[in-house]
């Protein structure tokens, strides 16, 4: 190891920069945010670093005259005499010197940062390869939102608080494990800063007391693992179980923690794997023991996914919760279809039904549904095409209207089928349409045969009547 990590206190104390340029001002800017006092060295400097009353610029050739008083410096020209030049004066000076990637000349590296401070993590390949450590330093940007910061500063304010209460070294590790894999940082993260003070002093106060289990209710979009948000990806990596939707794709159950147990509770068409009742039991127990608990539906939980329905169950039963929304399916199959939900020319509004039962389409207010200028998004609709079709065209929308049936959005093996309503069943039939599918009603659905991107171009109902 050629570098020796460390975290300098700059307070007040001078670093000579030289250079003037985007380079040069990127690096005063860290070191002003640091607290250093800054002397810049430079023939020419930008209009931000010649503007600021807090940086000492000195218009001129470096000279090692301007290393009195610095403890730090670092070299940020494209000349590399002038580079050496800094360099040398630094080591007769026992001055610490960075050349801006030029690593056999720096006596240290300034690193790639990920600030949460106070939480403040330094990632360096010591020169070798700063691009790997950009590449890493994005990877943990992503897994690593603002609550850190917070949940570092309760802690630093609760320190003596803390060592007071558990002056065992190993009664306090234990602890602070608790209280950063728990529902203090929970509740930190939902923004709850009194929240998670009251949790703080009640675990504190009780250090031996069960882990306090919780449940997250997170979306997992259509399919595509890249869909998922960054808050979706933290919760898979926290946690202990995931109770997951059949639809729910590989790569995305791939992304959670690889100790963490998994249990399907999907429901397939036709019948249930799972009651919705035991669901809510399982979420229940698995809570009850301590576990930090995903729930991982397909979609949005909140878009026909029945989450409204499992959250009042745990908020009956004193579970906490948050919830992760997701890329709903018709948001992501209009996405990956090329099929704009709302357009200036065509649609003014969309409408999200579910189909998925004679039951559900009887109590539909199908008049306004079959009105011009807007997009329907049917989810659950396969076995019910026919019926779709006939309730629109009998209260009024035209036989011609453009259709879309997207198989698969968002995945490798998506498919679209485009028709006109008149033709939807049948079109569904030719193709074999099987779920999980979503129906597209409206004119922008003929927009996919000239918009779309994804995967194979739409097949057009005309293409596949010709082939039978």
């Amino acid at each position: 190891m050629r570098f020796f990590p460390l975290f300098a206190d700059l307070q007040g104390r001078r670093v000579l920069v030289v250079g003037g340029g985007a380079v040069a001002e990127r690096k005063v800017r860290l070191l002003l945010d640091a607290g250093a006092s800054v002397r810049l060295v430079a023939p020419e400097v930008t209009a931000w670093l010649d503007g600021n009353p807090a940086i000492e610029v000195h218009r001129g050739h470096f000279d090692p005259q301007y290393f009195e008083g610095a403890v730090l410096a670092i070299a940020a020209t494209d000349d590399r005499a002038v580079n050496e030049a800094v360099a040398a004066a630094g080591r007769d000076r026992d001055v610490l010197v960075n050349v801006v990637d030029v690593a056999e000349l720096s006596s240290f590296i300034v690193p790639a940062i990920v600030d949460r401070s106070p939480l403040v993590i330094a990632i360096s390949t010591g020169g070798v390869a700063p691009v790997l450590a950009r590449l890493v330093r994005e990877r943990l940007e992503s897994l690593l939102d603002g609550s850190f910061g917070q949940l570092a500063d309760l802690l630093q304010r609760w320190r003596s608080r803390i060592k007071g209460g558990l002056p065992d070294v190993n009664a306090r590790r234990r602890f602070y494990e608790t209280v950063v894999r728990g529902q203090v940082a929970t509740l930190v993260r939902n923004n709850d800063l009194p929240g998670a003070e009251r949790e703080l002093e009640r675990t504190l106060q009780h250090p031996d007391a069960p882990r306090r289990g919780s449940v997250v209710l997170v979306g997992a979009g259509p399919g595509a693992a890249g869909l998922l948000t960054l808050n979706a990806l933290r919760a898979l990596q926290e946690a202990d179980v995931i109770l997951h939707d059949r639809l729910v794709a590989d790569e995305v159950l791939n992304l959670a923690r690889r100790d963490a147990d998994r249990i399907c509770v999907g429901k397939m068409a036709g019948g249930h794997s799972v009651s919705q009742g035991r669901i809510n039991e399982m979420l229940l127990e698995q809570a009850r023991l301590g576990r930090r608990v995903v729930r991982l539906k397909g979609g949005d939980p909140f878009i026909f996914g029945r989450g409204g329905e499992e959250l009042e169950f745990l908020e009956q039963h004193g579970i906490p919760f948050e919830v992760v929304p997701g890329i709903t399916a018709a948001v992501a199959c209009g996405a990956y279809a090329g099929i704009p939900l709302t357009h200036r020319e065509h649609a003014q509004s969309v409408r999200f039904v579910t189909a998925h039962s004679g039951d559900s389409m009887d109590g539909l207010d199908w008049a306004t549904l079959a009105r011009e200028r807007q997009t329907l998004a049917l989810y659950m609709g396969v076995a019910g095409l026919g019926t779709i079709r006939d309730q629109l065209v009998r209260h009024g929308r035209a036989p011609s209207t453009p259709v879309a049936i997207v198989e698969n959005g968002s995945r490798p093996n998506q498919r679209v089928v485009l028709a006109n309503l008149a033709e939807l069943e049948d079109a569904g039939r030719a193709a074999a349409i099987k779920s999980p599918a979503l129906v597209i009603v409206g004119e922008v659905a003929a927009l996919a045969a000239s918009l779309h991107w994804f995967g194979s171009a739409p097949v057009q109902w005309r293409t596949l009547r010709a082939v039978a």
